[in-house]
């Protein structure tokens, strides 16, 4: 993390979500199901961040030998906290190709393995660009540093319920803000507001993910 904060120009850019509809999609799907089966918000920032890399590639890569390398795919990093202490970010493979619902087993799983020592080499090797959510440690605002040689690192914090301006009149409603930390060698502001537009338009309509 050193290394990275001296060697990786970062910018910071962030957006307040609103996520009413993907709150009301999850409680109807969830209503169903048994609570293994259940999914998580986690599971729709995940894939909304897969499917806003495909809009803008730059930030799914490496930064090699003083240039941007495209990722053979879109294989997002989640940081997981250690029972005994420490951060690991392993890949979930392919994750804009993946149903949320098998997001949410391979998720299950890469955190039962993470927390047990039996992660694979390539799920250590492989992130693309790596999200942190850490909204259920009651955290508003994430800000993180870049893992290299990745450009980019996702944060979410928690949803809250804040008032938010709906067509000339003021409502309450479940809020997230996300936020972008890119490598300024690889992308710009421009690119990377272009992406979290994409990831607000793309949790509204949480059925499509």
């Amino acid at each position: 993390m050193a290394r990275s904060k001296r060697d990786i120009p970062h910018y910071y850019l962030s957006t307040v979500i609103d996520v009413s509809r993907a709150t009301r999609w999850l409680a109807a799907e969830n209503a169903g199901r048994e609570m293994p089966d259940r999914l998580l918000m986690a599971v729709l920032l995940l894939k909304g961040v897969a499917l806003a890399l495909r809009e803008v590639p730059e930030l799914n890569g490496f930064w090699q030998d003083g240039a941007f390398v495209p990722g053979s795919g879109i294989h997002v990093g989640t940081a997981i906290s250690l029972r005994g202490g420490g951060l690991v970010a392993p890949a979930l493979h392919d994750t804009d190709r993946k149903t949320p619902d098998a997001l949410m087993r391979d998720l299950r799983d890469l955190v039962q393995r993470a927390r047990s020592g039996t992660l694979r080499s390539s799920e250590l090797t492989d992130a693309t660009i790596t999200v942190s959510n850490l909204g259920e440690q009651g955290v508003d605002e994430a800000f993180g540093i870049i893992y290299p040689p990745q450009v980019a690192l996702v944060g979410f914090g928690r949803v809250s319920d804040r008032p938010w301006a709906v067509d000339g009149r003021v409502e309450v409603r479940p809020m997230l803000t996300a936020s972008l930390s890119g490598d300024h060698r690889a992308t710009d502001g421009h690119r990377g507001g272009l992406f979290l537009t994409a990831l607000d338009r793309l949790l509204q309509e949480p059925e499509a993910l």
